[in-house]
């Protein structure tokens, strides 16, 4: 339907053929300028839709802040739970600097097994720097976060620690089958090259793997920000992304199965160990000696990852926070302490070294 100022101009025209040819034009012109401000207005609509879309995409995938929602259940307790986790961290200190120290000032103690060790506690300091510290600053704060630079810096420092800590407990199991399978090739096979090469594998592969997974991680969309754990974990944040996580999940199936078939080396290395140490009594208290604090401290972290990583993967919701919590932390909380603590009272030299400095101390005292 034409406008009205239009009907008006066609009727004062006299030639009836005129009227219906201009009639025609003048509603040719005025659909077209329809058609061309519906077309109009439909762009902008979908122009709109798509800015908005675009900037709540934007908003949704600049995450700068994570929650950390594991001590919310634990508020009433969090001045007890903040002495004895104080007192624990002390202790992991004390007990690791402790053998560092031990083992760097006695030149005696400058052996493969000693060496290894020592990287052991220095990558137990290493790693629960990035959790301790923060765990209790949370414990005594009303707001549990983090920033987006400060999880991605957590999650490499743990995991590279855990990392380092399977490969170095493999190359002692391979020092320790060396030392007692075949002890005539020991000092040519474990040369100070060869330890130092040993010791930089242990951090260069853990450092590489992790670089990799954090960079998968640093590019997915995410749609929340909300962290059940009481620290940053890959596969937590994993789970908040929008984006596919496919290729996330398959560098981590990897690594995983990398590193738990160093277990499978460690394993294979003391079944040899046990059928040569059987032959004879000296064998036997080698065995007893070094390779036992050393299936400890392998156990107990091969049984905590595994919680941590079951747990992230495919933990129930339902069970209770203070389980899922120890669940959680168990591989920060065990072998840091472990470690240390087992060398340390197991093997006579380090033991003899300790207890030799403090009656020192206190004869100095006296």
């Amino acid at each position: 339907m034409m406008p009205l100022y239009i009907n008006m101009l066609i009727c004062s025209l006299e030639n009836m053929q005129s009227k219906a040819h201009f009639a025609s034009t003048l509603l040719f012109i005025y659909r077209l300028q329809h058609i061309s401000l519906s077309s109009l207005i439909i762009w902008n609509c979908i122009a709109f839709s798509n800015e908005s879309d675009n900037k709540m995409m934007e908003d949704v995938s600049n995450v700068s802040v994570f929650t950390l929602s594991g001590l919310n259940e634990t508020t009433e307790n969090r001045y007890i739970i903040f002495a004895w986790t104080t007192l624990w961290y002390l202790l992991i200190l004390l007990c690791n600097f402790t053998v560092i120290f031990a083992i760097a000032l006695d030149r005696g103690l400058h052996e493969p097994m000693y060496l290894f060790l020592c990287n052991l506690c220095v990558n137990a300091l290493y790693g629960t720097a990035a959790f301790y510290p923060k765990f209790l600053y949370d414990l005594l704060s009303p707001l549990h976060v983090i920033s987006y630079v400060g999880c991605m810096i957590q999650i490499f420092v743990i995991y590279t620690s855990v990392m380092c800590d399977l490969s170095t407990l493999t190359i002692m199991a391979y020092d320790r089958y060396v030392a007692i399978c075949k002890p005539l090739e020991y000092h040519s096979r474990m040369t100070n090259q060869k330890v130092m090469k040993c010791i930089l594998f242990c951090w260069t592969a853990p450092f590489f793997c992790m670089a990799v997974v954090v960079f998968l991680t640093t590019r997915l969309t995410l749609c929340g920000s909300n962290i059940g754990k009481l620290y940053c974990e890959t596969w937590a944040v994993a789970k908040l992304a929008c984006s596919s996580t496919t290729v996330n999940n398959v560098v981590g199936q990897i690594i995983i199965v990398i590193y738990f078939g160093h277990a499978v080396m460690i394993v294979s290395s003391y079944v040899k160990l046990i059928k040569t140490c059987r032959i004879s009594k000296e064998g036997r208290h080698k065995f007893m000696q070094t390779c036992l604090p050393h299936l400890i401290a392998l156990f107990n972290v091969a049984v905590a990852l595994l919680f941590d990583v079951f747990y992230s993967r495919y933990g129930s919701a339902s069970l209770p926070q203070s389980l899922r919590n120890f669940l959680a932390l168990d591989f920060l909380f065990i072998p840091p302490i472990l470690n240390p603590l087992i060398y340390g009272l197991q093997l006579t030299r380090i033991r003899r070294y300790v207890l030799g400095l403090c009656f020192k101390n206190n004869v100095g005292l006296t």
